[in-house]
């Protein structure tokens, strides 16, 4: 089969990889009919995720059909169309047991397209397929579907949950990107008075707005200030990260409000300075998490009943062995306007879909 493989910071190609097989009892082998691009994998390409190692196939989202299950899987058989999370369960360790999906201990967490080769490829391999893939719905389709890996219920869990939005909360965004985005979305369902979305790209402050933002801010002219005009100088209850560089995580300590939270859900490749020479005295709750995917069910029940903005984030699709050029569409995003690709679905012209209340 073809794969998307990663050879080293800044050299990746799509080429011929061996098939995958059963290796546990507990796996399964899934065609992958759609797959998407995270903004973690631009961060494996530039050598900021030192654990790939060359020579893996890269992804962790996906959406496909059962081919092959190994002898312990009950929940799944051949022909079903499933979920592929970007997170693996092994369901026994003591984080498993306490939902923590992302922590095992087991041999799972976040292991597609990390530590072992991942979904952009024709086939893959799924450890744990019994906790880690989700039967479909015949209502969702795929390029929904494939939004539910990783975009959304990172937004969800490590952004709005994490974060304790509220009704009437002022909730701060720093960052517009798919996953910022998603988390304007998902932070609506919990009725803040006014969500503000911060980036440096005025095509993803429009989007913003069209996903919910009831104001927006353009990095560079000073977003503090605006905070602190919106909410009579208290600054913002919930700050979400959503980049992943230094100054945006110092951005929202800035504009954190006494007794609010930091959801960091940015992935860092270098050191951020955490002031607490200014923040000791203040009460702030800092969290940061890589998700556990246990929102998934609940938001697969959402996507089925159309309350999820999913497909509206897709911007661009290709064909699977198109791989090359989504990386470049997505990789370059300032330039294109790209939010979400999407490869391996029919093709069509995406109209954008304003989403309702």
């Amino acid at each position: 089969m073809k794969g998307y493989v990663f050879h080293g910071p800044g050299h990746s190609a799509w080429e011929e990889v061996p098939d995958p097989e059963i290796k546990e009892p507990g796996d399964a082998i899934v065609r992958v009919d759609a797959v998407t691009i995270c903004g973690t994998d631009l961060h494996i390409l530039k050598g900021d995720v030192p654990g790939v190692r060359p020579g893996t196939v890269l992804g962790h989202e996906a959406v496909g059909e059962i081919v092959e299950t190994g002898a312990d899987v009950r929940t799944v058989r051949p022909g079903d169309r499933v979920l592929v999370s970007c997170i693996s369960a092994c369901g026994r360790c003591g984080y498993c047991r306490e939902g923590m999906y992302g922590q095992c201990r087991g041999g799972g967490g976040w292991i597609l397209g990390h530590l072992i080769d991942g979904t952009q490829a024709e086939y893959v391999r799924v450890p744990y397929a019994d906790l880690s893939v989700y039967p479909l719905p015949g209502a969702v389709a795929p390029e929904d579907a494939v939004l539910l890996a990783d975009i959304f219920p990172t937004a969800y869990e490590v952004g709005v949950l994490n974060g304790r939005v509220r009704p009437g909360d002022t909730v701060v965004v720093v960052g517009a990107g798919p996953i910022g985005i998603a988390a304007v979305a998902t932070a609506r369902l919990f009725a803040p008075e006014r969500i503000v979305a911060v980036d440096l790209a005025a095509s993803r402050l429009q989007a913003a707005k069209e996903f919910g933002a009831d104001a927006v801010a353009d990095a560079t002219e000073a977003p503090e200030q605006l905070v602190e005009d919106l909410t009579g100088g208290l600054g913002a209850d919930v700050v979400i990260e959503a980049v992943g560089v230094p100054e945006t995580f110092e951005l929202c300590a800035r504009m954190v409000r006494p007794g609010g939270h930091l959801a960091n859900v940015g992935v860092h490749g270098a050191p951020a300075t955490l002031h607490l020479e200014d923040l000791w005295i203040k009460n702030i709750t800092i969290t940061t998490g890589l998700v556990d995917t246990h929102s998934t069910p609940t938001l697969l029940r959402m996507a089925a009943a159309g309350r999820l903005p999913t497909r509206q984030l897709v911007t661009h699709t290709f064909p699977l062995d198109h791989m090359q050029e989504a990386y470049d569409v997505f990789g370059n995003a300032a330039e294109t306007g790209a939010l979400k690709v999407v490869l391996g679905v029919p093709q069509h012209e995406v109209v954008p879909v304003h989403p309702t209340v």
